[in-house]
């Protein structure tokens, strides 16, 4: 199969009609995207991806009124988030309509839905005239991918179409919050965070984690996710690095220490080493690097979504 690069997403659009999968940008990370209401194309993205069955997927909408196609039960935290989030990096996990095909959703009676705030993303949507279930384009476990060129790497001659954007604003997959549960949960952090949810006058828990048993209600649960081929490890501070080694974080380490890495990325921010992250990863592996260290940071706020990552890396 021949995978073609477009800039137009009116192009994509015969591909979704013809159950085919289309990758497509977002402010987060890069999306595999096909027909929502499609079973079978639904199945080509677990099947190019490696996905496991029981791992849900994110429907993404073009138009706030598509929550209500999608969903039932519309309660009064959803309808907020959806008021002072959408369009943006959140998804929100809702009764599902039983019309949204089992594959979508993993046989749950739930559907996690998101209005991305990328024009590209939505501008697809719109052409396409159907909600996009997508997951991340990356194979199943490897590292998100947040450039056309990630998705290149794992999917050239696998999938028919990718849709060419600008590297992804925020570099880390969306805050998923479950509004089923009589308080807010977040099931997966992001860049939408707690606080950002409480300022808005919408009080959650953090109930994130990393599990092997259980029903998986949010992508990014259950399984060993985001790693590279290099082993990655926590950087303790330790004066005794292994050789063919890389460091990203965001403070400067002594000099004689950085010296030792073959690669090396200080970040500005938190922000910073969200966007950066996992382009970072990939990176490395292009250029056989074994090791990689991380800086630990305060799981706080955006802190608490990069920490999040990095231990699902870790493994």
């Amino acid at each position: 199969m021949k995978t073609i690069l477009i800039s137009d997403v009116q192009e994509a659009v015969p591909y979704i009609e013809k159950s085919q999968v289309v990758a497509f940008p977002t402010e987060t990370v890069y999306g595999l995207g096909a027909n929502t209401y499609d079973e079978k194309a639904i199945n080509k993205i677990f099947e190019a991806k490696g996905r496991p069955q029981d791992n849900p997927l994110i429907v993404h909408i073009a138009d706030k009124k598509q929550v209500n196609v999608l969903a039932v039960e519309v309660n009064s935290v959803a309808k907020k988030i959806i008021k002072e989030f959408f369009p943006g990096p959140i998804t929100i996990i809702l009764k599902k309509n039983e019309i949204i095909p089992d594959n979508v959703t993993a046989g749950l009676d739930t559907i996690a839905i998101r209005m991305p705030a990328s024009k590209i993303a939505r501008d697809f949507i719109k052409a396409c005239d159907v909600p996009i279930a997508a997951p991340s384009a990356n194979l199943s476990g490897s590292p998100s991918p947040t450039q056309f060129t990630h998705v290149m790497q794992d999917f050239a001659g696998k999938i028919p179409c990718i849709i060419i954007g600008p590297p992804s604003q925020y570099g880390l997959e969306s805050t998923v919050l479950d509004c089923t549960t009589e308080k807010p949960e977040i099931l997966r952090p992001g860049i939408i965070t707690a606080e950002d949810l409480k300022k808005a006058g919408i009080d959650v828990i953090n109930s994130y984690s990393f599990f092997k048993d259980g029903i998986v209600k949010s992508p990014g649960q259950k399984y060993r996710h985001y790693a590279p081929k290099a082993k990655v490890k926590i950087y303790s501070g330790s004066k005794d690095i292994k050789p063919d080694s890389a460091f990203i974080g965001i403070t400067a380490l002594d000099k004689k220490i950085q010296e030792q890495f073959k690669k090396l990325k200080i970040c500005k921010n938190l922000l910073e080493y969200a966007k950066n992250l996992f382009s970072f990863f990939r990176d490395c592996d292009e250029k056989g690097i074994q090791f990689i260290y991380v800086q630990k940071v305060e799981e706080k706020g955006i802190g608490m979504a990069i920490m999040n990552r990095l231990k699902k890396a870790v493994g």
